[in-house]
């Protein structure tokens, strides 16, 4: 098939090159300003491009992307993953048999954004990632062509999700290819309409990371998780010093015991523990000014606290 592939990130580029592998042809390649965490700029993306023969273009511009799919020729269908900017049907049309979305959301639930974040910090037993076929101006609509599920839990952290996501979205892309040159109306299934069986993600921001010692064990070892790599880190302050926090586990000692959230109580070589609201936090990875030191390096006392 003839394909148009329209968004950013180096998944993206990844899918593209395993398309062309299974025998697609890639004729066009849309981007735009890359995100803060991605590895391959629009710069990449235009010499990607012009090394396979493709038309390519830099643009967030609806009018753009029209322009582009038309000047490309006949397309069979469009590829789109973490294009900043939301699809207008009149795009969507273009291309044969639309635009599939490549969303890492369960669903018509978790729609939106950092919705493998928001997962995580709801203790969901699983996180999905959907190929769905697009719809004009609605975020994360349209019949669901392919989907997978990674099980998840406490241990499980964003760098985790985003590593299966990255191995699994070139794979499901092409299997959701292979249903529809089979059959064009090809539907896993069809999203529900209802409003309550959606559920709306919108974006977080690293200051949403900050750590509150008064929370219980569990959403704070939840916000470390899902705050960790690629992303900026859950933090906290430690004797005027900003800590970023990238690994944390629940700790079970048995001990009874009375202190203040972000108290010390105890430092070893696997890390220190913290008092929470309800128990006690395990940091065993930190950093320090984006520096990644020892936790034991860090405290000297358990008169010490985090704030």
């Amino acid at each position: 098939m003839r394909l148009a592939v329209i968004g950013r990130t180096e998944v993206l580029h990844a899918a593209a090159e395993h398309l062309r592998a299974e025998g697609h042809e890639v004729v066009l390649v849309a981007t735009a300003r890359e995100a803060p965490e991605s590895a391959m700029a629009v710069q990449e993306f235009d010499a990607y491009a012009a090394s396979i023969g493709a038309r390519f273009l830099a643009s967030a511009r609806a009018n753009d992307l029209v322009a582009a799919l038309d000047a490309a020729g006949p397309i069979d269908v469009g590829v789109s993953l973490n294009y900043p900017a939301v699809i207008p049907q009149a795009v969507i049309d273009r291309p044969r048999l639309g635009i599939l979305n490549a969303h890492g959301g369960d669903l018509p639930r978790y729609r939106g954004n950092a919705c493998q974040a928001w997962a995580i910090l709801n203790g969901e037993p699983r996180v999905a990632l959907c190929v769905h076929r697009m719809v004009g101006g609605v975020v994360d609509a349209g019949d669901i062509v392919a989907r997978e599920y990674l099980p998840i839990d406490l241990r499980t952290t964003i760098t985790d999700v985003v590593a299966w996501m990255s191995a699994r979205t070139p794979v499901l892309f092409a299997d959701a290819i292979a249903r529809l040159a089979g059959n064009p109306a090809f539907c896993l299934e069809r999203q529900s309409e209802d409003p309550a069986d959606a559920l709306r993600c919108y974006p977080r921001r690293p200051e949403d990371a900050r750590i509150d010692w008064r929370q219980p064990v569990v959403p704070i070892v939840r916000l470390v998780n899902a705050s960790t790599f690629p992303y900026a880190g859950a933090f906290c302050e430690f004797e005027g010093a900003r800590v970023v926090v990238r690994s944390a586990a629940p700790v079970v000692d048995g001990e009874r015991y009375l202190a203040v959230p972000g108290q010390i109580t105890r430092i070893d070589d696997a890390g220190i523990d913290v008092a929470a609201g309800d128990g006690k936090v395990r940091l065993t990875a930190i950093e320090i000014e984006g520096v990644a030191v020892s936790p034991r390096a860090l405290a000297r006392s358990i008169r010490q606290r985090f704030s």
